[in-house]
């Protein structure tokens, strides 16, 4: 029971920093809207188990590695930040072609659920203030000393609101009309997308807080 109060704390704080618009929000409507409903849940799943070996990590002592090595940190920062602008240009780029007409079961569509899922965990993976956010988050709702059950249930916790969140968002955006009007405005959207996820990079690169 001590440890109920602690568990729910963090699985708000984990809610509405889900909630929060950023790349991944990005790319799961882009992949529901632009791909079809399997490859935005695929890419939901995705971010749920890029978030869990977030925190599995940050339990083993990541975030006070990265808090406290401003080299290692840095490094990772800039990493993820050129991460997003290539995905961002390669958007770009391909803004307003047509939607690949791709058929269920075929081995196309396996191989773009699969490189759809990858495509998300990259992303979920490349922002190392992942770590250093929930690290803090950690450290304020958790007593030094938590047995390991705890330590499980946080990853599932994790894990299931993430995937669950995002699940709800490429649900959304894969609807038919969604999807109309996403067909018509195909080239505004993704290039609107596009400058999303470099103005996020840049931000990341730039942003040294």
């Amino acid at each position: 029971m001590d440890y109920l109060l602690p568990l729910a704390g963090i699985a708000l704080a984990h809610v509405l920093a889900a909630m929060s618009p950023g790349p991944s929000f990005v790319l799961v409507t882009r992949a529901a809207a632009g791909g079809s409903r399997r490859h935005g849940l695929v890419a939901a799943l995705a971010m749920g188990v890029g978030v869990a070996l977030w925190a599995m990590g940050i339990l083993l002592g990541l975030a006070a590695v990265l808090a406290h090595t401003v080299v290692l940190y840095d490094a990772l920062r800039i990493a993820g930040g050129l991460y997003l602008i290539v995905l961002a240009v390669g958007l770009w780029r391909g803004a307003g072609r047509p939607l690949p007409a791709v058929a269920v079961g075929s081995e196309s569509l396996a191989t773009g659920l699969g490189a759809t899922f990858v495509r998300a965990l990259l992303v979920q993976l490349s922002n190392p203030k992942v770590a250093v956010f929930y690290g803090s988050v950690f450290v304020s709702l958790l007593p030094q000393d938590f047995p390991l059950w705890v330590g499980a249930a946080i990853v599932a916790i994790v894990l299931i609101d993430e995937t669950l969140w995002y699940a709800l968002v490429a649900t959304a955006f894969s609807t038919a009309r969604l999807r109309t009007l996403y067909g018509r405005a195909r080239g505004v959207v993704e290039r609107a997308f596009a400058g999303a996820l470099g103005a996020l990079g840049a931000k990341l690169i730039l942003d040294r807080t």
